[in-house]
């Protein structure tokens, strides 16, 4: 049995940022690994929210003054964060991502954070996939 996407990205390296970074920070991190949404976790390690592009766009939007970019993530952060785990298929995925507009899930298993699937990660699996599909049918039909 191959191995699903959500396994294969809970191996990947996850960055995350703490409920007490800045701002500031956060932005760098972001900039600095060229991704759109970061897992929050607090000082146990446990996940409390995701920020994302659209948190700090909705915040900027809102504020006009300097101040803003010390201001803590854990006061922007989305605290409801929907979760996935490691058995997750990637067209659930996409039902999901597409069902709540948005771009970036956690992959979590008893409470532990191992990694983030983003759309590009589903996007990438299921072209994949369909093109495998559409590779066995040409086979089939030349036959």
């Amino acid at each position: 049995m191959s191995e699903s996407l959500v396994e294969k990205l809970s191996r990947r390296e996850c960055i995350t940022v703490n409920e007490d970074d800045n701002l500031n920070s956060v932005i760098g991190t972001l900039a600095k690994n060229k991704i759109g949404a970061l897992p929050v976790i607090n000082l146990k390690n446990r996940i409390v929210g995701i920020v994302s592009e659209r948190d700090i766009i909705k915040l900027l939007s809102s504020q006009s003054n300097k101040e803003i970019f010390s201001k803590k993530i854990k006061y922007i952060m989305t605290k409801n964060v929907i979760t996935c785990d490691i058995k997750m298929r990637s067209d659930e995925l996409m039902m999901i991502m597409s069902k709540n507009k948005i771009r970036h899930i956690p992959i979590k298993k008893n409470d532990k954070l191992l990694g983030m699937v983003s759309i590009g990660d589903v996007v990438s699996r299921l072209v994949e996939k369909y093109q495998k599909e559409a590779k066995l049918l040409r086979e089939y039909i030349s036959m």
